[in-house]
């Protein structure tokens, strides 16, 4: 989908709102500028109404465009040529949090803290507000130890990981393997819906 540009003052006097009035002022406006949109989002994503992000972007679109944020919604229909094979690879949620903790310790000993100190001027950047980078922001701008900070992004990765489980655990397309399934299994499988 194509949308037109926002002016920043726009986005600026949303955030401001927001950060003063709370999430019901996103889902306010959003239902008062797009009702219809709202009700489609209510019905079928309903946790969509608490992403605060996502919100302030449907809404940033409405007062930028005057129009509603569904009217820019599949313009062009994409017609694909071909049906996806969907595969999910699962594992036990110990080894998916340890491998997490491992991951995280890894990027902290490839220099994590000296390119989130290099973004220190850009921190309220909406981009930067990503598990990792807040952390870090937060130990830098001394409100916890560097130990707090590590710990954090850690828990709020495994969060995301669960919540992005559940979520794709909706999709019944998903063929699920175990993460240790030899790969000619998964190949198998794969070759037996190409046709």
């Amino acid at each position: 989908d194509t949308f037109p540009p926002i002016e920043v003052s726009i986005r600026e006097s949303i955030q401001a709102h927001y950060a003063a009035q709370g999430i019901e002022y996103l889902q306010n406006e959003l239902k008062r500028l797009d009702p219809a949109y709202y009700q489609t989002i209510q019905t079928e994503n309903p946790q969509t109404l608490q992403n605060p992000q996502r919100l302030m972007r449907f809404v940033e679109v409405c007062v930028g465009t005057k129009k509603p944020y569904s009217s820019f919604l599949q313009q062009v229909s994409v017609i694909r040529n071909f049906t996806p094979i969907l595969i999910g690879l699962d594992a036990p949620r110990e080894v998916l949090y340890e491998r997490i903790n491992l991951r995280v310790d890894q990027m902290m000993e490839k220099g994590l803290v000296q390119e989130v100190t290099a973004l220190l001027g850009e921190q309220d950047n909406n981009a930067l507000q990503t598990v990792g980078y807040k952390e870090l922001f937060a130990h830098l701008n001394g409100n916890c130890t560097l130990t707090e900070a590590v710990d954090a992004i850690k828990q709020n990765t495994r969060r995301y990981a669960k919540r992005q489980l559940t979520w794709f655990k909706r999709n019944a397309d998903i063929q699920w393997f175990d993460y240790q399934s030899p790969t000619a299994s998964i190949l198998d499988y794969i070759n037996s819906k190409r046709n």
